[in-house]
C-alpha cells in the first residue's frame, strides 16, 4: 500500500506540474501546482480506496483543491486560476471519457452511455467543488466585511 501511495503522489505531483508548464505558469508556481495536484489527487485517491463513492470523492478532492489554490493565491499574489486548473487535471476522467468513445465506436452502446454518464457526472462533481470552494470563501469574506461595519 505503502508502494502505491508513494507512486500515486509522484505521479500526480508530475502530472499537474507539468500541465502547469503546458499552461504556461509562471516557472515560481510550478512546485505549487504540483503540490496543489498531489494533495488534491491523494484526497480522491483515499476516499475511493476507503469505499466512497467516485462522485463523492472527486467533489471532496475538487473541494480542498479550491481551497489550497485560494490560501496560494492570497499567499503568492498569483492568479487562482493558476492553481485550480493545474490542480484539477489529475481529477479529469480522460480515460473514462476515451473508453466512452471506444465503446460507441464498437457498437457497445450500454457500456458507452454508462461511461459518458459517468463522466460526465465526475466532470460536473469536479465544477462543483470548485463552485462549493468560491461559495464559501464569498461567505466568509461577506462575513467579515459585515462585522467590521
Amino acid at each position: 500500500m505503502a508502494i502505491t501511495i508513494a507512486a500515486q503522489l509522484v505521479t500526480s505531483f508530475i502530472a499537474a506540474a507539468a500541465f502547469g508548464i503546458i499552461f504556461n505558469a509562471p516557472k515560481e508556481s510550478l512546485i505549487k501546482c504540483g503540490l496543489v495536484g498531489m494533495i488534491g489527487w491523494i484526497v480522491y485517491f483515499m476516499l475511493a480506496f476507503y469505499g466512497v463513492d467516485e462522485v463523492v470523492a472527486t467533489v471532496s478532492a475538487a473541494f480542498i483543491i479550491a481551497v489550497i489554490s485560494q490560501v496560494y493565491a492570497k499567499l503568492y499574489k498569483t492568479p487562482v486560476i493558476i492553481f485550480t486548473v493545474a490542480g484539477i487535471i489529475p481529477l479529469v476522467p480522460g480515460g473514462i471519457a476515451y473508453n466512452a468513445m471506444r465503446n460507441f465506436v464498437t457498437n457497445d452502446y450500454n457500456m458507452a452511455i454508462n461511461l459518458a454518464a459517468k463522466a460526465f457526472m465526475i466532470s460536473g462533481a469536479i465544477a462543483m467543488g470548485i463552485i462549493l470552494s468560491e461559495v464559501i470563501n464569498q461567505l466568509i469574506r461577506q462575513s467579515k466585511l459585515n462585522s467590521k461595519a
